[in-house]
């Protein structure tokens, strides 16, 4: 073997079309990564993982998304609290205003819609004036086995004890400064509070649940009234609550 056969031969030179397509797989990967990161901003709202009760006023859900700008002002308006911002599992829900009505309900105590006037998009609707405009979902009885109007029995107590940290404005205690819910006692001799606490006028009753004058046993009753804003889930003494509210329901819906 010739000293020249033994030299040991230099690497081949990548060819300059290998190096290209190279470049071009990358930058496609990389693309197809930002456009997926992307889409996937879309499935939360389009499958409804988190289904949100909206601020008094709010336009349709996909308007909604698109017109609010996440500035926070309805939430630094809000007497008592009730509006968050959503987190990172939301999608493109992220940062948008929301209520989550068993732990802080919307209780109208601000006496117009604060959270409309100070939004600045429309995203909610400045045609709202007053809260019997507002159409935020639907009360619903879900748990009608644990309703103790339905079990002819009163309540003694808090209505959500300790550590709930939920507030409510008493007009008869201080018409401007909230009360914590745990602080509030209650006595009963049947539970009427879905009613008693319910800041529309007419929106829902106890009804008789039979002809016998002597039943105790009365049902909470939905009217077209009812504006979904939450303070009956909240107020339940129940656990889970027996009154829920359908988030977006509106009367007549099936």
């Amino acid at each position: 073997m010739s000293e020249e056969d033994a030299a040991p031969k230099p690497p081949p030179v990548p060819h300059a079309n290998n190096k290209t397509r190279r470049m071009v797989m990358r930058s496609i990967a990389m693309g197809g990564a930002v456009v997926g990161a992307s889409l996937f901003g879309f499935f939360p709202v389009l499958r409804k993982w988190t289904p949100r009760l909206r601020p008094p006023g709010a336009i349709a859900e996909a308007d909604f998304l698109a017109a609010c700008i996440k500035c926070g002002q309805c939430v630094q308006v809000c007497p008592v609290r009730a509006i968050y911002l959503g987190d990172l599992d939301e999608g493109f829900g992220v940062g948008v205003p929301y209520i989550p009505a068993r732990d802080q309900a919307c209780d109208f105590s601000c006496d117009a819609v604060q959270c409309v006037l100070a939004c600045p998009t429309g995203a909610l609707s400045h045609t709202v004036s007053k809260k019997e405009e507002v159409r935020m979902g639907l009360a619903r009885l879900d748990r009608p086995n644990a309703c103790l109007a339905r079990k002819g029995e009163g309540y003694k107590g808090a209505a959500r004890p300790a550590p709930f940290k939920g507030v409510h404005r008493y007009p008869e205690i201080d018409r401007w400064k909230p009360v914590k819910l745990a602080e509030y006692k209650y006595d009963l001799e049947l539970c009427d509070l879905c009613v008693r606490e319910c800041p529309v006028p007419n929106a829902i009753s106890l009804e008789p649940m039979s002809k016998d004058p002597a039943d105790k046993c009365k049902t909470p009753v939905v009217h077209q009234a009812c504006v979904g804003c939450g303070m009956c889930e909240m107020i339940c003494p129940t656990e889970p609550a027996s009154i829920v509210i359908d988030i977006r329901r509106k009367w007549g819906d099936a």
